[in-house]
């Protein structure tokens, strides 16, 4: 029964916290590392790239217009390309696989 009362507290609690969203204004993606919990109001994360300059924050719903790319996930903005890494890995692990 207690462990139905502390999974019903964790479970508020992280409805109760809000957005958070990965925030900044740079020219190198990497840099940004800078977590914002967003104040009431503000329901979307962003990304955007003009020229050279991306800014990350928090916004209103009423905000994401072109080319403003919009999440409604903790931390959705911050995802950074990854490249041919990832499927190189993927496909060495699945030869692995066939072998072991």
């Amino acid at each position: 029964m207690q462990l139905i009362g502390v999974l019903i507290l964790f479970l508020s609690f992280s409805a109760a916290s809000g957005l958070r969203c990965y925030t900044c204004y740079t020219t190198e993606p990497s840099n940004c590392t800078f977590i914002l919990t967003c104040p009431d109001g503000l329901d979307r994360c962003i990304s955007a790239k003009v020229n050279d300059l991306i800014t990350k924050s928090c916004v209103p719903r009423a905000a994401c217009i072109s080319p403003i790319k919009c999440c409604d996930k903790d931390l959705c903005n911050g995802a950074v390309p990854t490249g041919p890494g990832v499927t190189l890995l993927l496909l060495s692990s699945a030869l692995m696989m066939l072998f072991i």
